[in-house]
């Protein structure tokens, strides 16, 4: 029955499905699990001749006329006349001339709304109506707790709540069959309600007190399946034999010791920390999946780089993967730097810089530096022995499968400079170990964060130029995104656009300023940030295409407009585009007038701590925003809370006791479940 398709729902159109399966809404079950987001409490059921204004009631009667009144503003008044034993009342809607063909053929109807007074008499302006066919008729939308589901253009609330109800009624029409999946004793030690009772109950509660009980079970639930799914992965993983095996005798060991002396600084406590870990791992004989967490600046690559070495000390390949060309581009001028007196070949493949030329070449590498769509290309890797994965917030099970398909099992690697809230890990990243680097590198200086209102624009602009006479430095301008998006529109890029005009015409004549944004070609934006570097340009304006990966050591000032308008882990990130070597940096919150005294960046502008600001954006925004749209792999989590951390360590708990005890290809409703997230896993990466 779950699986039924919602082709088959009786007295559908056609347009409704459609707009259903949109919605992601595909099967009986997934009409189960679209919730409500509110509800109106229509259960106070009034006779008409005792109801008194103000009062939130349902009331039902005869339908003695409905009239449409035309108005001189256009505007129709829909009025129709109810009674019942003791009374009766004028039920007034706007502009729904629909309504008098709807009621037209009813003979009792039951509407629910507030009493309003009306001269010397009462009117309800309905929030809620249905025809019943009987006066005492069951009703789905009145007279009770009525569910307010998420609506879209052309499929409003009530349709949904019509659907849900058949649904109910026939997916739990014989007591007997069962849609639950968490055994008796678990249920009963963590006081959760069956997830029969929990389904009915949050469409169709009878006190809002019970609401809440719904809600922890249908949470509970995603997080218990969420920390399961991981859990099997890891241990599917755990029993596979990685392909390249990597081997590190004592002399091995000695060299990539000596490597790390030659370095040209000393690897801080943490760094060292996730190296030995790392090396642990690659020692062992099924396939590392780690985890390197980072805040910006902290010296992941080079971590990186070590384990690279060490496969390549083994005669393997090392595949690093990055989301765009600019970070890869970075990448790669940092591992040949750091690898440039060594005899390993490293190969930069993009769109726009292909050193494999052909797919046999392959090969000729030691390390091959590209974007994500590495692992699909049609290249004859040699002995692929580490692949590394930067900045990918939901990643390994998509990237594994398609390592599998090439025949490969390499050790991997999974980085982010995205602090990511233990809660949030604990939850969706326990099929990986976790590394973490939480110090920045010796003689690094905390960046100085301002809030700066549009009253100290020119002051700030004149500081700014006068840090570039006297410190010779170099300063990141970055315009704000104008429209609700994670990717750059036409029209944010027109505002940098004009901007940076401005910027170049009125403000900073005399320096050199250049601008880069996201539409620009590869070459053009190698080009652009390699003549920054290179100190030909003391300003760049920019999209926020920055964000990650660019490191100009000698760019101290990080201005970003409409500060307001970034989330802040893109605040974070922008931020540590300075900060990259000894000398003391900035970063200026530029915010419109009514933002200046905003808690949330005052809260940002004290904070340097990137594990501290995530937590407060969770809090502060809910786990569906801090990434940014579907990115993170948690948007879909639809009631579980990721900051009810004594929920979260419940669910973990519960897991643990359930693979102590039972087996989920035992439990078929379980394994349904399981096999449907990790399939999603993989056709959303």
């Amino acid at each position: 029955m779950l699986s039924t398709s919602i082709d088959k729902l009786p007295k559908t159109a056609s347009r409704t499905t459609q707009r259903l399966h949109a919605m992601g809404v595909h099967t009986y079950e997934d009409v189960l699990h679209y919730y409500p987001f509110r509800y109106n409490d229509f259960s106070v059921v009034s006779p008409i001749g005792q109801v008194q204004p103000g009062e939130t009631v349902t009331i039902r009667g005869t339908l003695e006329s409905i009239k449409v009144v035309p108005t001189r503003s256009r505007i129709t008044i829909q009025k129709a006349t109810l009674r019942d034993d003791t009374g009766k009342i004028e039920l007034i809607w706007y502009n729904q001339p629909y309504l008098a063909k709807i009621l037209e053929s009813a003979n009792c109807i039951s509407a629910s709304g507030t009493i309003e007074s009306f001269g010397k008499s009462v009117i309800m302006k309905p929030v809620e109506y249905e025809p019943l066919e009987f006066i005492d008729s069951k009703t789905k939308h009145t007279g009770r707790i009525v569910p307010v589901y998420p609506s879209v253009y052309g499929l409003s609330s009530k349709t949904i709540r019509d659907k849900v109800c058949h649904v109910l009624d026939a997916v739990f029409e014989n007591p007997e069959d069962s849609i639950e999946f968490i055994p008796d004793d678990i249920l009963k030690e963590y006081g959760l309600i069956s997830l029969d009772r929990a389904i009915q109950t949050i469409h169709q509660p009878t006190k809002m007190a019970d609401v809440e009980i719904a809600r922890k079970r249908l949470g509970f639930d995603e997080l218990f399946v969420r920390i399961l799914s991981s859990k099997l992965i890891k241990q599917r993983w755990s029993k596979e034999q990685t392909t390249a095996p990597i081997n590190l005798t004592d002399a091995r060991k000695k060299e990539i010791q000596s490597f790390i002396s030659r370095l040209p600084f000393t690897l801080t406590n943490a760094q060292q920390k996730a190296t030995d870990e790392i090396l642990i791992d690659l020692q062992k004989s099924n396939p590392m999946n780690r985890f390197l967490q980072g805040d910006v600046g902290s010296g992941k690559t080079v971590v990186a780089a070590i384990a690279a070495y060490a496969a390549y000390l083994n005669k393997k390949q090392t595949l690093i993967m990055a989301p765009t060309e600019i970070l890869a581009l970075q990448h790669f001028a940092t591992i040949s730097s750091l690898m440039k007196k060594l005899d390993l070949k490293v190969a930069l493949q993009t769109g726009s810089h292909k050193d494999i030329v052909s797919k046999k070449t392959a090969a000729d590498f030691d390390i091959i530096i590209g974007t994500h769509a590495l692992i699909s290309a049609k290249y004859d890797f040699r002995d692929v022995g580490l692949v590394v994965i930067d900045e990918q917030h939901r990643f390994g099970v998509k990237q594994r499968a398609l390592l599998k398909e090439k025949g490969l099992n390499p050790h991997l690697l999974t980085m982010t400079a995205t602090p990511i809230p233990r809660t949030v890990s604990l939850t969706l990243y326990s099929e990986l170990d976790l590394s973490l680097i939480d110090e920045l590198p010796k003689g690094r200086k905390r960046i100085k964060t301002y809030v700066t209102p549009p009253a100290k624009r020119t002051a700030g602009y004149q500081w700014i130029a006068k840090q570039i006479e006297e410190e010779k430095i170099q300063v990141y301008i970055i315009c704000p995104l104008i429209e609700t998006s994670e990717h750059e529109s036409m029209t944010s890029i027109k505002a940098a656009k004009e901007e940076y005009e401005h910027l170049k015409k009125d403000v900073f004549p005399k320096l050199n300023v250049a601008l880069l944004h996201g539409k620009l070609k590869a070459k053009e934006k190698e080009e652009v940030m390699n003549q920054f570097n290179a100190g030909k340009y003391h300003i760049l304006v920019s999209t926020s295409v920055v964000e990650v990966g660019v490191d100009v050591p000698n760019a101290t000032i990080m201005l970003i407009e409409g500060a307001e308008r970034f989330g802040l882990a893109q605040l974070h990130q922008l931020r540590g585009r300075v900060g990259r070597a000894e000398k003391q940096s900035y970063c200026l919150l530029f915010t419109t007038q009514q933002y200046r005294n905003s808690s949330r960046l005052t809260f940002f502008a004290k904070t340097t701590s990137g594990l501290e600001l995530s937590e407060y954006d969770l809090k502060l925004r809910g786990p569906g925003e801090i990434y940014g749209t579907d990115q993170h792999g948690y948007s879909d989590l639809k009631i579980a809370d990721l900051t009810d951390s004594k929920l979260v360590f419940q669910a973990k708990k519960a897991v643990d006791s359930y693979l102590k005890k039972y087996s989920v290809e035992k439990t078929p409703n379980l394994k349904r479940i399981i096999d449907s997230y990790q399939l999603n896993l993989i056709d959303k990466n």
